[in-house]
């Protein structure tokens, strides 16, 4: 029986036996320097700053982001190397995130590359033949698909392990705005292996950006890469070249990306260069210590790596806004899952003690978001705490709590929103 592309979770448990036991190959890093890495985490914890270290560097590292496009204060919250979404601004927007309010995740920075000279080329032991390249004309000559689906950063959420549940983490101190949905249009990366004539025999296949190489704790990781298992890669992942109907912008992965739908933002690699498709189990840094849960809660050596997002909510409100007491107020806000669709939100104006279900203004589905709204006469002025939580099509909801992990990725607790009443 040939396996089930859903079932990430055996897919990615049997990958981590073979990568102990020498059985899965490192692929573009030299095998000494990614056990290294490994040990460092699994031994001592995560690699990065902690998510208070990097919100103090982020008002220093606001002037020079290496973003293209621009980032006004109003729309983005600059951390980094990366711009989060501030939420509020995507109150009106509509269902799609308006590319110039889209979220950007950057390792390095955002290169400039000409469509014109740029060429994938795709190869590895797990193709009958021998590599094979395509334009960017040749490419957007294959057949087309279009698709609504977000992309969100696997830490996203991040900072709230710390403010609200008291717990260390390392890396970006992303609130919820590292997330957007758009209107992504390309070819079924499918399409492009089985005309790279990809064979039986492979098992993993492994996208390269083209952006700087990534350079942590004295080691040159490379270029970012993460391996996909090929029934994932033959199911439902895009080769992106369209973004809400224009070319894709640079900051977005211009002139190509990947989209893999439903799992966390590093498999949706972007400005892909190069596609290996291999007969052999591949890792990278990007699946051992990165993108992989450390902590109490996980086995010595971590859980398998991150494939499928978790489930979220948003008020589109700033944090600590001010409302009228006694005045009608329309509470507005989006809720997602990369499990499956959320087909349920409830709101409490009084910090857990009542809920209400809020109104959905979208159908729910795969892959996208909800928008929802409720409406709130607050009577007693003051502090208050609001609650957003989403209930999926599996059953699945947003717990009290979220499960720490040392890295802070897959927060999906309720958030506290606090507001003033006025």
């Amino acid at each position: 029986m040939a396996p089930d592309p859903s079932d990430e979770i055996a897919y990615d448990r049997r990958r981590l036996r073979q990568w102990a036991r020498g059985r899965a190959r490192s692929a573009g890093l030299e095998r000494r320097d990614l056990l290294k890495l490994f040990a460092a985490v699994s031994a001592a914890g995560p690699l990065g700053l902690t998510a208070t270290e990097a919100a103090a560097r982020e008002s220093t590292d606001a002037a020079s982001p290496g973003i293209v496009k621009p980032l006004p204060p109003e729309v983005f919250t600059v951390r980094g190397t990366n711009a989060e979404t501030n939420f509020a601004s995507l109150r009106g927007t509509g269902l799609l995130t308006p590319t110039d309010h889209f979220f950007v995740r950057n390792h390095t920075a955002t290169p400039r590359i000409d469509a014109a000279d740029w060429r994938l080329k795709v190869w590895g032991g797990g193709l009958t033949g021998g590599p094979v390249e395509f334009g960017y004309d040749e490419l957007r000559a294959l057949p087309s698909v279009s698709r609504t689906l977000f992309v969100e950063c696997a830490g996203n959420g991040r900072s709230f392990y710390t403010t609200q549940q008291g717990q260390q983490v390392t890396g970006t101190a992303w609130t919820l705005g590292a997330v957007g949905v758009a209107r992504w249009r390309g070819v079924r990366l499918a399409d492009v292996l089985h005309r790279a004539g990809i064979g039986r025999h492979a098992v993993d296949v492994l996208p390269r950006g083209l952006d700087d190489e990534v350079v942590s704790n004295g080691v040159n990781l490379g270029r970012v890469r993460r391996p996909l298992p090929v029934t994932k890669a033959l199911d439902d992942v895009l080769l992106a070249y369209e973004m809400n109907g224009e070319p894709l912008p640079p900051d977005h992965g211009h002139p190509v990306r990947v989209i893999a739908p439903g799992w966390v933002g590093i498999s949706s690699v972007k400005w892909v260069g190069d596609i290996e498709v291999s007969d052999e189990p591949l890792y990278t840094p990007w699946n051992t210590d990165m993108y992989r849960l450390f902590g109490a809660a996980y086995p010595p050596g971590g859980s398998a790596p991150l494939t499928r997002q978790t489930l979220k909510s948003a008020f589109e409100l700033a944090s600590g806004a001010t409302l009228p007491a006694h005045r009608r107020t329309v509470l507005t806000g989006r809720s997602w899952s990369g499990g499956a669709p959320v087909r349920r939100v409830d709101v409490s104006t009084d910090a857990g003690s009542t809920w209400r279900r809020a109104r959905l203004h979208d159908a729910p589905r795969r892959g996208s978001w909800v928008r929802w709204s409720t409406p709130w006469v607050p009577h007693e002025r003051g502090p208050a705490v609001l609650l957003a939580r989403a209930t999926d099509a599996t059953g699945r909801v947003q717990p009290p709590t979220a499960v720490h992990n040392t890295q802070g990725y897959l927060f999906d607790a309720v958030v506290r929103h606090p507001v003033t009443v006025v």
